[in-house]
């Protein structure tokens, strides 16, 4: 897949032309470098006010056939995916395409021998272990549609995601590590199959010795249901456009949305993106740490990176355990050349003394990326300063669950990087900042509302079951445009700053404000790790702004640190945006992909704390109660 590979900033430029001026032939020779059962006969069919996108039409094909099946005569004893366990003693496993390929055709006749088959939901509730991949990608090869719910959501979190998509399957563990810690799995499901009626059959993998309590009549252990399977299947053969899998995401309501993804469009979108954003070599060793649950996972660490070929770490464990330097160890131990993470960890490492990262050779690392958020410039050049020794490229990668794969991002040492920018977008993406009158913005600098105005393939869909929501969150406010709900600004070069969601916006005394550039300040003040900025109901103006901040020493908590945090914003943006409240907290809630919850944040400043939604499937459900407890 060489000749897809952007190779310099005039290519770069060259081939972005070509995808607006030409987008289907352009997206028709990256799709012809992948193995078809039968060739499209219709490249793209569209409408945004349906809405309506079809790649590929008519085209069959198996996407595990181009993640696993393709490589195995010239790459089958290469690593597919390298898996590194929680706890450091235990032995690292390198897995083979051949392996890998052979587990997933055992697992796969499994699936159909327990009366799954084409078009089921299978709902897969496990930690990053190699079985959670091959759980996935056998679903794939039978044509099952896999729902992969994070291994830490509570019992009501898998309860909703199962009914929702009707799963005739779970598959799970007796229990997991995290850290110190061991977390019982099983029983957070049997608590959540109490109301769950469409679920058949569960298989527990038993990731330690401790016995779990098995339902005789539903549940069996993976290990007995493997032992005589056989590795020899077939990839069912699947349209470009058959659901591939499901992925619950964040509502603004609080009602999680089930975003579809097909088989074709995801498989192109991805694997580009995958190449062309890390400048993937062959014999290159790739990290990204996110967890499968997350779509981060599912494009970057198996599809996106299987169907190129490529070595994929499998990363179980935590950075904090047993201490934080386990990310730099890991990148010595295993030369890691790309390394791909989220600013949330970013600035939890750099909390820590530097002494965790002077002790380890980092010298493999070719390129390094963020992705989660938009990095704030004091992490940044942290990243830079000591992780890339200041001469890494660093990637910002702008993208969502629903846009499947990476659409504004640098590619590394190709296009230039710009601290805080996620620069320029892809070839085959087409951006535009909106105005309040719903008009595109033209020229540079720009700023305003940013939307996609043409499909690309790797994106959603639909949400499962619930298409008119699909219309109303991405294609209502804006009509004609995929509408993403962020802000962005562009500057003179046309490179794109993400500002932050648009419900983040607050009006002040009449004034627009955007908290995300307040967010930018307040973190570049020495004793701040990182904030939140949010607005609440003022008698006078209508809306104030409430900060909660997270310092690096909780004993500079003072009212002198919020005078000069004030006056620091009074000076970097203006006294319009000065704050009217700070609280100083432990922590913020977040997602466990990072995202920071202001909507939670929101109800509190405004006393609104009897209807929070269900807190459990945040990183840090407990701080929730501690920040309303301490609010000013």
């Amino acid at each position: 897949m060489k000749n897809i590979i952007i190779s310099s900033e005039k290519d770069y430029f060259k081939k972005y032309k070509k995808s607006v001026t030409e987008p289907e032939e352009f997206w028709e020779t990256i799709a012809s470098q992948f193995d078809w059962k039968k060739k499209w006969s219709k490249t793209l069919e569209w409408d945004f006010n349906t809405p309506s996108v079809k790649w590929f039409l008519n085209g069959k094909l198996n996407i595990t056939e181009n993640c696993l099946d393709r490589h195995l005569k010239d790459f089958g004893n290469k690593t597919a995916i390298l898996w590194e366990p929680n706890n450091p003693g235990e032995t690292a496993k390198h897995i083979s395409y051949k392996e890998l390929h052979r587990e997933v055709c055992k697992f796969a006749n499994v699936l159909k021998n327990n009366n799954i088959k084409k078009g089921d939901r299978v709902c897969l509730y496990m930690p990053m272990i190699p079985q959670l991949a091959i759980a996935m990608l056998a679903c794939a090869r039978i044509g099952a549609i896999h729902s992969v719910v994070f291994a830490g959501f509570s019992s009501k979190a898998i309860e909703g995601r199962i009914n929702d998509a009707l799963c005739k399957m779970l598959i799970t563990t007796n229990e997991m590590f995290r850290g110190a810690k061991t977390i019982g799995l099983k029983a957070i499901c049997d608590e959540a199959l109490k109301n769950c009626p469409t679920v058949k059959k569960v298989i527990v993998f038993n990731r330690t010795q401790t016995p779990v309590a098995m339902n005789p009549k539903r549940d069996v252990f993976w290990s007995e249901e493997i032992e005589n399977a056989s590795s020899d299947c077939p990839a069912e053969i699947m349209d470009s456009e058959d659901p591939l899998f499901i992925l619950y995401t964040s509502g603004s309501t609080g009602t999680p949305k089930g975003m579809v993804h097909s088989t074709g469009g995801y498989m192109v979108g991805s694997t580009y993106t995958f190449l062309n954003v890390f400048q993937y070599r062959t014999n290159d060793i790739y990290w990204c740490t996110a967890d499968i649950g997350w779509i981060t996972g599912h494009s970057y660490i198996i599809y996106g990176p299987l169907c190129a070929g490529a070595t994929t770490v499998l990363f179980e464990g935590v950075p904090s355990y047993p201490d934080y330097g386990r990310f730099w160890q890991l990148i010595e131990k295993h030369k890691v050349n790309q390394f791909y993470t989220a600013p949330t960890a970013i600035r939890a490492l750099e909390k820590q003394p530097i002494s965790f990262v002077e002790k380890y050779d980092l010298s493999s690392i070719k390129v390094l990326g963020t992705v989660g958020e938009p990095i704030n410039n004091e992490a940044w050049q942290w990243y830079h300063k000591y992780i890339g020794k200041e001469k890494t490229p660093i990637v910002d990668t702008w993208w969502q669950t629903e846009t499947g794969a990476i659409m504004i991002s640098s590619l590394a040492g190709i296009t230039p990087e710009k601290p805080t920018f996620a620069t320029l977008p892809l070839p085959g993406v087409q951006p535009v900042l909106l105005d309040d009158n719903k008009k595109e913005i033209v020229g540079n600098p720009a700023e305003g509302r940013l939307a996609i105005a043409f499909p690309w393939p790797s994106m959603a869909r639909t949400i499962w079951n619930n298409h008119k929501r699909f219309k109303e969150v991405y294609f209502s406010t804006f009509e004609g445009y995929y509408f993403t709900g962020d802000g962005a600004l562009r500057d003179e070069k046309g490179n794109y700053r993400i500002t932050g969601r648009v419900d983040d916006i607050v009006i002040v005394s009449g004034h627009n404000l955007g908290t995300a550039p307040i967010e930018n300040t307040i973190d570049e003040h020495p004793k701040v790790v990182e904030c939140a900025v949010i607005g609440f109901p003022h008698e006078i103006k209508g809306n104030a702004l409430y900060a909660f901040a997270t310092l690096y020493h909780q004993e500079d908590a003072s009212e002198q640190l919020k005078i000069e945090i004030n006056n620091l914003i009074a000076k970097e943006i203006g006294v319009i945006y000065k704050l009217d409240k700070i609280q100083f907290v432990n922590g913020l809630p977040k997602t466990r992909s990072g995202k920071i919850m202001r909507r939670i944040l929101r109800k509190i400043a405004s006393g609104e704390t009897t209807d929070l939604g269900d807190t459990s499937t945040l990183l840090n459900p407990q701080i929730v109660e501690e920040i309303i407890k301490n609010k000013i």
